[in-house]
């Protein structure tokens, strides 16, 4: 049973992420072989104030923008 990890920041729509899910299991199977129900992708999103990279926040390194 294969596993596929993402994570990332939150965001992005449940048909984007439909689509991620479909195109990462088809390129599995595409360059690993097996079946794709036995493919499994574990989606976590990640509020930017709880990554950080470079020695800062990626809240503080790419923050929204949002009208104020």
């Amino acid at each position: 049973m294969p596993i596929i990890r993402v994570e990332m920041f939150t965001g992005r729509t449940e048909e984007q992420k439909r689509a991620m899910v479909r195109e990462l299991t088809r390129a599995f199977v595409d360059t690993a072989g097996g079946n794709p129900d036995a493919v499994h992708v574990v989606i976590t999103d990640v509020d930017k104030a709880n990554w950080g990279t470079g020695g800062a926040l990626c809240s503080d390194k790419y923050p929204d923008n949002k009208p104020k």
